[in-house]
């Protein structure tokens, strides 16, 4: 028998080092501002390589030949994980829905546009039950088509194709979403430390729905929208009902397109409840090896098709669960409805009275007729005023429930893409649509030179110049592709009203923009970036540096009629640790708001450092406050930022909640004033490193050189069209 303690019988790893939550440095001092989120993709992560580009090598898929084989796939029934009625469409549609049924609007993120449903949290929500068998049906596809098509469009386009399996016409269909290689740091799903969790901790009133917490849209943790058998499982239609309005809004849907796609995603397919839920096994991310990233395996029945246990709920909705038709309305409508219990004890509805013919058959056995069922989502459906409107205007026009449903379809599928630009392949649809944030191309044919002369010569100040192009730009994003400059939607409703966008500075510099945009031809949102690039290059050459801000022409100029302006209202920035400002004290630090609004905008640490810096030295502070101004050459492009920050003849001394002084430990005297967001950048670890690079004596050239580089790729996020 080994001694364990033995020399040679000791474990040569520390036990638990590499599965258990380690005591690192979020686990010691869990206050640290954790800049891992800046970070989270880097390409080491990526198999890929580099130099891989998805969004070209999709352009070389034979579309025709996968979207067949996608065809052949769902009726191609599997012994290990058989298709109910013998078509896998049901199931592709619940798993294209699941990935995109995360977005929401209030931030951007989540979404069907990485592929995140593979990895944890979200490939082991309870919502997500089962899903993983959806995913393994489509690895022969993937296997097949490899790089040129990403797990990210294999989620969607499943969808799609098996909607069209089942006979409907679908809106169209786009490729490019491009995978990510481990879990999404950056997205906040709640506090809760439990699977569906009472949603109460969510609310600030739970009976007040739009007292949810932002950003989240889902009711429960482990949920996608609203808990199918009522508010906290208790059965309640109404109350659901504005429950699901408000999910749906928060998750960019108004009452019809709410209301399309519940009937619509429910005229087909099954829920499966014909089983003990609590003899299921762990969730993927929580089982043995030797299950193979399968999760909720079901030692009972089998397990399988009839015996399936997911939702808990069980039964169909229709009578004929693979065909696209009205039947979800003929039977919500046309029967009343009881409450009722599925066989693994989950709360559901039975029709009274039910015709034998108006029952699907059994999914495996169609000798075997079984009554249909309706969730307490779907009762809401019939029970809200405002919703049974809407089914009853469906019922009376079946080709209008028809189109509403496709394009609602289109935009869950799609909403976290972006503009119409980033769109790929032979089924993107000729119409544009509102919620693209559509942008005319802009012109090109003018000399930038000759509007930089004209913008110098308007009598704009330097803080005028780049704050309007920061503020037009910071907008952007990336975790929907929404915002940015190109547009110019700064000098539309609802931004040119937003507080943090000083609207008397605005107004005053937009009137000159617009008058140099006609004389030049030059777009104004391209004059916009002009104005902030000249800026930065007379900061610069006042500071002793010759430098060339690159510019991209061809932005474009929106208007009011292509702007969805309530769905743009979230995009106001609350806080702008770049420009010093927040609107109001909030629950999070003003450093967390600051990351986040990094994060957002697609920056690294290290150019949030050195955007941050110059920006102070600019003096383009909200308001023109001198909080974090650490310089007495303002409107330079200095490193004086940095240098003073890290001078150790100063000493820092707070005068509030969020206000400090920087004194001199000479004289006692005050030499600046900062704020938390200041002073983070000599106090975090990190951030203090890059700090030090940029206060060394030997890196003011390099300072200017990445701040001019950062600056630029905030300027051109959006831009598209141009890459």
């Amino acid at each position: 028998m080994t001694d364990n303690n033995s020399a040679g019988g000791k474990c040569p790893v520390m036990h638990g080092s590499n599965t258990q939550e380690k005591a690192d440095v979020a686990g010691w001092w869990p206050e640290n501002l954790n800049l891992d989120i800046l970070h989270q993709h880097d390409s080491k992560t990526n198999p890929l390589g580099e130099d891989f580009d998805y969004r070209e090598e999709v352009k070389k898929l034979d579309h025709e030949a996968l979207e067949k084989d996608m065809h052949d796939l769902m009726t191609n029934s599997q012994e290990w994980w058989p298709a109910d009625w013998g078509h896998y469409g049901g199931l592709m549609i619940r798993l294209a829905w699941h990935a995109a049924g995360t977005y929401r609007l209030a931030d951007g993120r989540g979404g069907a546009g990485t592929g995140n449903q593979r990895f944890a949290p979200l490939n082991s929500w309870p919502d997500n039950g089962n899903l993983d068998k959806a995913r393994r049906l489509l690895w022969p596809l993937k296997k097949k088509y490899g790089n040129k098509v990403s797990w990210a469009d294999l989620f969607i386009l499943a969808g799609n194709v098996a909607y069209e399996s089942f006979g409907l016409k679908t809106f169209g269909f786009s490729y490019g979403r491009e995978d990510i290689w481990h879990p999404e740091k950056d997205i906040y799903w709640g506090a809760e430390k439990e699977w569906l969790a009472p949603s109460d901790s969510r609310y600030e009133d739970v009976d007040k729905p739009d007292t949810m917490e932002n950003p989240l849209a889902a009711v429960q943790m482990g949920l996608i929208y609203v808990n199918p058998e009522g508010v906290n499982g208790q059965p309640n239609p109404q109350k659901t009902a504005e429950q699901v309005r408000v999910t749906f809004a928060r998750m960019a849907m108004n009452d019809e397109e709410t209301a399309a796609l519940t009937a619509g995603g429910h005229t087909v397919g099954k829920a499966h409840g014909n089983g003990d839920a609590d003899a299921l096994g762990a969730e993927p991310e929580g089982a043995d090896v030797e299950t193979q990233g399968f999760g909720w395996m079901n030692p009972n029945l089998d397990g399988k098709a009839t015996n399936a246990v997911t939702s808990g709920i069980e039964g169909a909705w229709t009578a004929n669960p693979t065909k696209f038709d009205m039947g979800y309305f003929d039977l919500l409508f046309g029967y009343e409805w009881q409450l009722t219990k599925s066989p693994a004890g989950a709360n559901q509805w039975e029709p009274i009275d039910i015709k034998e013919e108006h029952m699907p058959v059994d999914p495996t056995d169609s000798s075997v007729r079984r009554k249909p069922m309706m969730t307490d989502a779907d009762m809401a459906m019939k029970v809200d005023p405002k919703y049974r409107a809407i089914c009853e205007k469906f019922m009376a026009d079946p080709d209008y429930f028809r189109d509403c449903f496709a394009r609602a379809w289109f935009k869950l599928t799609h909403r976290d893409m972006g503009p119409k630009s980033r769109y790929i392949g032979p089924g993107v649809p000729d119409e544009d649509l509102i919620w693209q944030d559509p942008v005319p191309q802009g012109e090109t044919n003018y000399i930038e030179e000759v509007v930089k002369e004209k913008i110098a010569g308007a009598g704009l100040s330097l803080n005028e110049l780049v704050c309007t192009a920061w503020d037009s730009a910071r907008t952007f994003r990336g975790s929907d592709m929404r915002g940015g400059a190109n547009g110019a939607r700064i000098r539309l409703a609802p931004q040119k009203d937003w507080e943090g966008n000083e609207s008397d500075r605005l107004d005053k510099v937009l009137k000159v923009y617009e008058q140099i945009s006609a004389d030049t031809g030059a777009s104004i949102a391209d004059v916009i970036v002009l104005g902030g690039n000249l800026g930065i290059e007379m900061a610069a050459k006042a500071a002793g540096h010759e430098v060339h801000v690159p510019f991209l022409k061809g932005r474009g100029d929106a208007t009011d009629e292509m702007t969805d302006a309530e769905s743009f209202e979230p995009l106001e920035p609350l806080a702008d640790g770049f420009r010093n400002w927040q609107k109001k004290d909030y629950v999070v630090k003003p450093e967390e708001m600051l990351l986040d609004r990094t994060q957002l905008m697609g920056l690294t640490a290290p150019e949030m450092t050195v955007l941050l810096g110059g920006m102070r030295v600019l003096g383009t502070n909200h308001g023109g406050t001198k909080h974090g101004v650490f310089t007495d050459r303002v409107g330079q492009l200095t490193n004086d930022f940095f240098v003073n920050l890290t001078d150790m003849s100063n000493r820092w001394e707070p005068t509030g909640k969020n206000s400090y002084n920087i004194v001199d430990r000479n004289s006692g005297n005050t030499k600046f004033t900062a704020t938390r967001v200041d002073l983070v950048f000599g106090s975090n670890s990190i951030l203090r490193a890059y700090a030090e690079v940029y206060a060394q004596d030997d890196n003011e050239e390099k300072f200017v050189k990445d701040f001019v580089a950062a600056w630029t790729k905030v300027m051109n996020a959006d831009r598209f069209d141009a890459k």
